[in-house]
């Protein structure tokens, strides 16, 4: 149904901004991104202002009318099903059990799509690669660790309830000075209890205790905590070996993990997306997740027993950045006409 003269939007929600994307009937990106600040902890309703001055901005900026805009997709960073959030993750206590896109679609007077930030970027990342017919598993270390699950052909793997792909949840079998780690839910043993930016904080807060550390300029710094956490990034893109050695655990963490998801889905092609994406030890770390993966994977998880025997799993960064969710999720609500 959709022509070229019918615009659909894409709404990334995040924590820390909301990003919005317009593109044509024939699915190409029109414009420039925009970028406002989130306010998703103020409640569903503030964050609705948000959404409509985004549709407000990006008709504007492309010189369309609000009526061009035929339908608008949403991506929250939370469980959600049939457009309703099932679970509050970073969002205010008010999201949870509402209908957002009933809600939303009232309030702009359009159709409205709704699925996970990891839902979107996987298909916008499937999308950017226009090339490949076979599907992908996408990954995010982040704040939290997300995921989304691509089909060959394109379909887009929700699960029965919208729930599927929640990659944090698995289990590794590691310890950290002999105690389970948690996640910020309190989930001991989980992927997400090392891939994240609480298990940042929990290590760097180990490592900033011991003696030989003492020394180190974040032992010094009189800053709480969760401020030397964000600072590590910075530290590790100039080598540093304290901020290397907890990236390092991390990644490898993460492809042990991604070992035992793959002998279930068998994605071939594992996208990794998030902020790490734009660092300067990207390969670095590229690698180390491969080590880990390789350490757990079975033989022709690796390589196939057939000469030449290519490589069976593969690994690449996401191409779109931080523009892959929004694209994604703007190319599911041109299904909804």
């Amino acid at each position: 149904m959709s022509n070229s003269k019918q615009f659909f939007v894409g709404l990334d929600i995040g924590g820390t901004t909301v990003k919005s994307m317009l593109v044509d009937g024939d699915g190409e990106q029109v414009g420039q991104m925009v970028e406002l600040r989130s306010h998703v902890q103020e409640g569903y309703r503030k964050t609705f202002e948000q959404l409509e001055q985004s549709l407000s901005v990006l008709s504007e900026q492309n010189g369309i009318g609000s009526d061009s805009i035929a339908a608008v997709g949403l991506d929250v960073p939370a469980p959600c099903s049939k457009g309703v959030i099932w679970g509050k993750a970073n969002l205010s206590e008010d999201w949870v059990g509402t209908d957002i896109c009933a809600e939303f679609g009232e309030e702009i007077g359009k159709p409205v799509f709704m699925t996970n930030d990891g839902n979107a970027a996987a298909y916008g990342e499937w999308l950017y690669r226009k090339e490949r017919t076979d599907g992908l598993a996408f990954v995010a270390p982040g704040t939290g660790l997300g995921g989304g699950l691509v089909l060959p052909g394109g379909a887009l793997y929700e699960g029965a309830n919208g729930l599927a792909m929640e990659v944090s949840d698995l289990t590794v079998p590691f310890d950290e000075d002999g105690r389970t780690p948690t996640d910020a839910t309190g989930r001991e043993g989980c992927l997400e209890a090392w891939v994240s930016l609480v298990a940042i904080r929990r290590q760097l807060q180990i490592r900033l205790s011991k003696d030989e550390s003492q020394d180190h300029p974040l032992a010094k710094e009189d800053s709480p905590i969760e401020e030397k956490a964000l600072k590590l990034r910075d530290y590790a893109e100039k080598g540093d070996s304290l901020a290397l050695e907890i990236f390092q655990k991390q990644a490898h963490v993460l492809g042990y993990g991604l070992a035992d998801l793959t002998s279930i889905l068998d994605p071939g092609l594992i996208v990794l997306g998030g902020g790490l994406a734009e660092t300067g030890f990207r390969d670095w770390y590229l690698e180390a997740v491969k080590g880990g993966f390789y350490d757990r994977a079975a033989p022709f998880y690796k390589r196939s027993p057939i000469h030449p025997h290519p490589e069976t799993t593969t690994f690449e960064w996401a191409i779109g950045g931080d523009a892959s969710a929004a694209f994604g999720v703007a190319r599911k609500a041109m299904d909804l006409l």
